[in-house]
């Protein structure tokens, strides 16, 4: 059994050390640990620092990818070098490396194939009191949309089986945590929670300039997560709201010629039928798009059996 513990890094120089040196070197049920750092094109001594502490597995950025991109590109390596589970740890020391024995465990019991972090945001002093509001919500709507029950939906601290990871695919460019619950919830991936205490704050994330583009890109992502894997909600949930709000005017201009009301009702009529046609366009819309989603299950079959080539079953 051989975990290997990937960090993202962009300029970390200064917190890599006080990460790299608090990961276990032994796990119960784990006879092999790795350490893998992801240079995001960082322009500071990261790689030079995680060298000299030791690390001999890398995986370099020329320039700033993101962290969706660089989280993909480390399971990637990761599961080339032999990974049977990958956890995902920050370099800012946000996460308490100390816990991943834990973080590992229900997935060498085989009871969980992906396991998150719940940082119990309620308790973070330095979180707002709207911020630790807004991550309780975000966790609701990701729960929803995915079929789960994980309480810090938006923690990076995770770990993932070598099986999970074959199944998954990061598409977004912004962050893969979002995305990766409601495909394992599609995909019904067994996954757990498991309760930390995080680490005092080194500095601002880097990820978003604000809680409010937090919140726009978060949403973003989980909008195009969902409408990937359960278009056919959407677009039938938005078809029967316009059908209904067609019947109103056409049941009015039926109630006014009724009673004979003196007057021109084509109007009703008019509102009526643009609402009936974006009814009809919308169940449309959800065939296609769910013939899309058909065709991307199938396209993932694939690529999930060339993956089992790649990285050996």
């Amino acid at each position: 059994m051989k975990v290997f513990v990937q960090i993202p890094c962009l300029n970390e120089e200064e917190t890599l050390p006080s990460v790299i040196n608090s990961i276990p070197r032994e796990i119960p049920g784990v006879d092999e640990v790795e350490i893998l750092v992801i240079d995001d094109g960082s322009t500071d001594r990261t790689v030079e620092i995680a060298r000299e502490l030791g690390v001999t597995h890398f995986v370099r950025h020329a320039r700033n990818m993101g962290l969706a991109r660089s989280f993909a590109d480390g399971v990637d390596y990761a599961l080339r070098n032999g990974a049977d589970i990958v956890v995902n740890t920050d370099g800012d020391n946000q996460y308490p490396q100390a816990r991943i024995p834990e973080l590992v465990q229900p997935i060498i019991r085989g009871q969980a194939e992906i396991v998150v972090a719940d940082r119990q945001t309620g308790k973070i002093e330095h979180f707002s009191r709207f911020k630790k509001i807004m991550q309780r919500f975000g966790s609701w709507v990701v729960n929803k949309a995915a079929g789960t029950d994980l309480p810090d939906a938006a923690s990076g601290f995770r770990a993932y089986s070598k099986e999970s990871l074959i199944r998954l695919n990061v598409v977004t460019r912004f962050s893969y945590t979002m995305e990766t619950i409601i495909q394992a919830g599609y995909k019904r991936l067994a996954i757990t929670s498991v309760p930390v205490e995080t680490n005092p704050k080194t500095r601002e994330s880097r990820l978003f300039k604000n809680i409010w583009q937090h919140m726009l890109l978060s949403g973003s992502a989980i909008t195009r997560a969902y409408l990937m894997y359960r278009p056919y909600i959407v677009f039938a949930s938005l078809g029967v709201i316009l059908a209904l709000a067609a019947l109103i005017p056409f049941v009015r201009y039926l109630v006014l010629v009724a009673l004979d009301v003196q007057g021109d009702h084509i109007q009703s009529l008019l509102i009526g039928a643009i609402l009936a046609t974006g009814s009809l366009l919308s169940f449309a819309l959800g065939v296609i798009a769910d013939l899309t989603r058909i065709n991307r299950s199938l396209s993932e079959d694939a690529l999930e059996y060339l993956k089992i080539q790649r990285y050996g079953d």
